[in-house]
């Protein structure tokens, strides 16, 4: 049993559901055909039954009073003189089991206990029998035994007419078996026929509706080989079964792997773009100070020393990238469960602000920081509100004052500037994005997506906005509550 279960499971799947249709169908029909079988049988039966008990008539039994005084158990004749079926048994039978078979029988019937109990019986319920029983050459009949009883009146009880003796009439089942086994023929046949149907039809329902799955396999395969994330699978508007369900899905995860991929590449494109310069200034400054050294011809002192301050600050600014590269790459890799802690915004903003005034000593930063306990990682998001307060500090004019509030949640922080005009709004947190008036000051152009990647992930959102009489301000906002949770009461 198990090898065949075990076979059944490598069959593809459109087999399978033919075999199931096919076995739900047979049930059925059998279950059908054996009732209606169960049926037709019955009725046949209780025809018969029906003719046996019509043949009891009066002047039957007065014939029958012969088979008494000259018993035989073997009738003398075959023939039908008597107001019955053109094929039937005729016999008496005795208390002791004798059967006395009439002139006009076609045979003699075997008498068995059920025939003697009728005739025990008779004086208390004279209640006839009728069963399925045998001729003396095997043939299978219908057999009725009565015992032999007159009415004495209206309402009275029967009495017995021959006391300790039946009369048992008998017709052969032949033609009713007949047409018994040509039903069951033309039951099995009709089955045969369904159940074949039922194949056919399950294997091509099973082919239209696994169509959309070997679609589905042969863009899967598809896109294995040629890696080309663009094939989409045709899904009806309309349509809002399973298989539609899938198909959408698929087409949503290639969507969403192909925009990966593009964002990938185009990462790849930018951090390539933004290494050269500084990298290209490096090879051309360091081929000045190893020429020099190889030619024996000095290098002024002032300039050496500017070449080693260029040389100094485009590590700077190579390092800088490199790690604001790696910052952004450990976000696209996922915000995992267990870097988040629950930390107190107002200690990381106050650690940033530290840090803000170090980089713009000649500035004026005024600070109304609230409590506020967020859900996030620590140090991105010290990263983040750092990268915020240099934009700031950066941008804003010597001895300008930069303003940080943060309350209920929302971290607010406006400088003086000259701000940023309308149309670059948009562009502000895509990766190496920079505003043209600002490409000539330090940065990489990946502070801002920083930021936002880093807030979205703690579940908040980030905005920046022309201030109201110059300047821009940078709104963050991150759910939370302003006081800790009970774990770190």
């Amino acid at each position: 049993m198990k090898s065949v279960v075990r076979r059944i499971r490598t069959l593809p799947i459109r087999s399978r559901l033919a075999m199931l249709v096919a076995a739900a169908v047979a049930f059925g029909v059998a279950a059908v055909s054996v009732t209606c079988w169960f049926i037709v049988q019955g009725k046949l039966y209780e025809q018969v039954d029906e003719d046996l008990r019509a043949t009891v008539q009066p002047q039957l039994i007065n014939q029958v009073q012969g088979a008494l005084e000259n018993c035989t158990q073997t009738p003398p004749q075959k023939s039908n003189t008597f107001d019955v079926k053109e094929t039937y048994y005729l016999q008496l039978v005795q208390a002791d089991g004798t059967p006395c078979v009439s002139a006009t029988s076609e045979g003699a019937v075997k008498v068995t206990g059920r025939d003697t109990d009728v005739i025990k019986n008779a004086s208390s319920t004279g209640d006839s029998i009728i069963r399925n029983g045998t001729d003396t050459d095997g043939n299978a009949v219908r057999v009725l035994t009565t015992p032999l009883t007159v009415s004495q009146g209206p309402g009275a009880r029967q009495a017995q007419l021959y006391p300790g003796v039946a009369l048992l009439i008998a017709v052969p089942l032949k033609g009713t078996q007949a047409t018994l086994n040509e039903l069951a023929l033309v039951l099995l046949l009709v089955s045969g026929v369904g159940v074949i149907g039922a194949g056919a039809a399950g294997l091509a329902v099973a082919r239209a509706g696994m169509r959309p799955v070997d679609k589905l396999t042969d863009a899967v395969e598809n896109i294995a080989r040629t890696e080309d994330l663009s094939i989409r699978i045709p899904v009806e508007d309309d349509s809002a079964d399973e298989i539609a369900r899938l198909s959408r899905s698929f087409n949503s995860m290639t969507s969403s792997l192909a925009s990966s991929r593009e964002l990938q590449q185009q990462l790849i494109a930018d951090a390539g773009h933004e290494l050269r310069t500084p990298l290209t200034s490096l090879r051309t400054n360091i081929e000045l100070l190893a020429r020099s050294e190889e030619t024996g011809r000095a290098i002024p002192p002032a300039d050496r020393k500017a070449l080693l301050s260029s040389v100094t600050a485009q590590m700077t600014e190579l390092a800088a990238l490199i790690g604001d590269l790696q910052t952004l790459s450990r976000s696209d890799a996922g915000h995992q469960a267990d870097r988040l802690q629950v930390v107190a915004l107002q200690e990381t903003v106050d650690s940033a602000l530290r840090r803000a005034r170090l980089r713009g000593p000649e500035l004026t930063i005024r600070a109304d920081i609230r409590p506020w306990y967020v859900r996030a990682e620590p140090s991105g998001l010290e990263r983040a509100i750092v990268n915020i307060l240099d934009n700031a500090v950066k941008f804003s004019p010597e001895g300008g004052t930069v303003d940080v509030t943060l309350r209920d949640g929302e971290l607010t922080v406006r400088d003086h500037g000259p701000g940023i005009p309308t149309e670059e709004l948009p562009h502000v947190f895509d990766r190496f994005w920079r505003s043209p008036s600002a490409r000539a000051l330090p940065g990489s152009g990946l502070g801002l997506s920083i930021v936002a990647r880093t807030v979205q992930q703690s579940g908040g959102e980030v905005s920046l906005t022309p201030a109201a009489g110059g300047g821009t301000v940078a709104t963050v906002r991150l759910p939370g509550a302003p006081t800790p949770p009970p774990e770190l009461s």
